[in-house]
């Protein structure tokens, strides 16, 4: 697995997996919150499967 997702776009990701997890546990948006999990777990370790289809890479190439 090489790392396609780099930068802004993994902050993005974190930051709105936890807002949808928190919103997801406050009950505010109920159980669909925690699809939030996704985003998260994508920017977390930096790689999206679903970029590989499309051939997108936003982190920067060595």
């Amino acid at each position: 697995m090489n790392k396609n997702v780099g930068g802004i776009d993994r902050i993005l990701r974190i930051v709105v997996g936890l807002a949808l997890i928190a919103l997801a546990v406050t009950n505010t948006v109920g159980v669909w919150g925690y699809i939030g999990v996704v985003p998260l777990l994508t920017g977390l370790i930096g790689w999206c499967p679903a970029y590989l289809p499309l051939g997108i890479k936003t982190c920067k190439t060595k």
